[in-house]
């Protein structure tokens, strides 16, 4: 097979992947320093959680019944860069762009490769784990665990690496469960994504249209997503929103899951959440700073959307009962249903 950047360049994909990860494994930092023992250790503990973590995971939302229960790949900063710049590239495949002369491709391609590289080194020292639906040798799926990332959040939090091993490992075996257990929602979410690329050209040539209502509602916008939103034309907008409204129940169904397994699986889970959401919301400055400008600080808030409204779910009809948001997806929530999960109750009968 050609190399990465190669595939880029024939099928006109916006972004040098190979480029990417290159850039990020050379900005990157190498993390906390361990001994060669320890080490071994961490990778044999993720690798192990990792299949323990699910199986808790099924027993309290009782998806994926049946499946085969496997370990997950152990990975360093630059090889987590390389496999999710692998999956972008898969995932972005289908998008239908705007024909540019070759010459423009490359050089946009190249740009967009090192500003890409740039985010993922700054992202790469902060992840603890991804479960890829598109990556892996067969496309299939991988799941990976950062190890130095779990270490050093580990350290800084001062809590017990056993449990804070496995308390993220939970938290990523649910995702990959939504994805394995569910069967129509791998291919949803790609054809959205490639929707949402492929409506770039109309976009394109409506924004300055737009443009004296965007600077007028950009003064009343609050937060990074809301300006990103104002950038799009009303087609792009509304797949944007259905990514939106899923990513953010994807995420908060993980997180309300990680905590509800309970003290007798991760004893310190308490001091564990407290801890962990302080330092999510913490940092410098310059942190700060960069958090808003990636969207970082968007996704943290996806967390406490997506968690309210599966507590608020589950509270009501049971999980059993949330789980009828994975039967199609015209049963997944709106937006506006995730801040008001009255309003999918009495849409989606349980």
């Amino acid at each position: 097979m050609p190399p990465v950047d190669e595939q880029d360049e024939q099928r006109g994909l916006p972004v040098d992947w190979a480029l990417a990860a290159r850039t990020a494994g050379r900005l990157m930092q190498p993390g906390p320093t361990v001994t060669r023992a320890e080490a071994r250790r961490i990778v044999e503990l993720l690798r192990a959680d990792a299949a323990t973590a699910e199986g808790h995971v099924r027993e309290v939302t009782g998806l994926g019944q049946g499946l085969p229960l496997l370990p997950a790949d152990v990975v360093d900063r630059p090889a987590w860069a390389s496999a999710a710049t692998s999956g972008m590239a898969v995932l972005t495949s289908g998008a239908k762009l705007p024909a540019v002369p070759a010459a423009a491709r490359k050089f946009t391609a190249t740009t967009a490769g090192l500003q890409a590289g740039a985010v993922l080194s700054y992202l790469g020292s902060r992840v603890l784990g991804q479960y890829d639906p598109y990556g892996g040798a067969d496309k299939q799926g991988k799941l990976l665990l950062v190890a130095p990332n779990v270490v050093a959040a580990q350290q800084a939090l001062d809590v017990s690496l056993e449990d804070f091993a496995l308390w993220v490992c939970l938290h990523e075996a649910t995702h990959r469960l939504q994805f394995t257990a569910v069967p129509w929602l791998r291919e949803y979410f790609s054809g959205e994504v490639t929707a949402f690329l492929s409506a770039a050209e109309s976009t394109a040539s409506g924004i300055l249209e737009r443009l004296p209502g965007m600077i007028s509602s950009a003064r009343q916008a609050r937060d990074t997503m809301g300006l990103i939103e104002l950038l799009q034309g009303p087609e792009q907008r509304a797949i944007l929103d259905r990514l939106l409204a899923l990513t953010t129940l994807l995420e908060g169904h993980a997180d309300h899951v990680m905590d509800a397994v309970g003290p007798s699986v991760v004893p310190s889970v308490a001091t564990i959440r407290a801890r962990f959401t302080s330092r999510r919301r913490g940092g410098g400055l310059l942190d700060r700073l960069l958090r808003a400008l990636l969207g970082v600080e968007a996704k943290v808030r996806q967390y406490a959307v997506g968690a309210a409204f599966t507590k608020a779910v589950v509270a009501e009809v049971g999980m059993a009962g949330f789980n009828t948001v994975w039967t199609s997806p015209d049963t997944l929530p709106t937006r506006a249903e995730l801040d008001d999960p009255a309003q999918w109750l009495r849409r989606v009968p349980s």
